[in-house]
């Protein structure tokens, strides 16, 4: 056990230390936040605002119909990936009165929405990139430290017993130079395996999405016949 809290506890690995600790659950925080917003998409699923009879078909007045019961739900349908794309598809064939323009809009969509799942993460990725650098900074202050101190030793040392007696506050610079790299090492890869979760996470959601509209709306989709 205190050979683990060692690099958090030496005082010459605090100013690296501390930063790098803070940025990991940081990154864990926000990885924690964006699972409970994904939960909170999957609600969507459960509320079929697409009647599943099958034979229930999609024209400008069931469209409508479907619409209506969407804003009965939620008064935003856009803070929902799922009800988003419903809303746009649906909104898209009572404007326009075109059937086949409804899967180019839904495929758009799932296009806006993999950017902003791909960009949602450009922080993150940031926060991994620094905690290395963190620790790349702290290992050249400790070699810093100890080379310095080394040097000071030769100098003023004037026998074995001295010099050995002086290496060992030398070797707490050797100890901060490779424990503040392991640390941020540690730490970066980690958080690297929790993003890589969740963006397989977000990513079928979006995957989920695509194929309840293929297969609740597009697959519902006729032209209207008193038009």
């Amino acid at each position: 056990m205190e050979t683990l809290t060692m690099p958090f506890l030496r005082a010459g690995n605090l100013p690296t230390v501390v930063p790098v600790v803070f940025i990991f659950f940081m990154s864990l925080e926000i990885l924690f936040i964006k699972g409970r917003k994904v939960a909170l998409q999957e609600k969507a699923f459960e509320w079929a605002v697409v009647p599943a009879q099958p034979d229930f078909v999609l024209v400008e007045t069931s469209a409508q119909a479907v619409l209506d019961r969407i804003h009965a739900i939620i008064d935003q349908p856009k803070q929902f990936i799922l009800l988003n794309r419903i809303e746009r598809a649906l909104s898209n064939l009572r404007r326009l009165k075109q059937v086949s323009e409804v899967s180019s809009v839904l495929r758009g969509q799932a296009e806006d929405d993999e950017n902003a799942v791909a960009s949602s993460f450009t922080l993150l990725q940031g926060l991994v990139w620094a905690m290395p650098v963190l620790g790349f900074i702290g290992t050249v202050q400790g070699l810093s430290s100890a080379v310095g101190g080394f040097g000071k030793v030769l100098q003023t040392a004037g026998d074995l017993t001295s010099i050995k007696g002086a290496l060992t506050n030398v070797s707490s610079g050797l100890a901060t130079a490779f424990e503040t790299t392991l640390v941020a090492l540690v730490a970066s890869l980690i958080v690297q395996l929790c993003i890589t979760l969740r963006q397989r996470q977000e990513l079928g959601l979006l995957d989920e999405c695509s194929e309840y509209c293929q297969g609740n709306v597009i697959s519902k989709l006729m032209d209207d016949p008193q038009r």
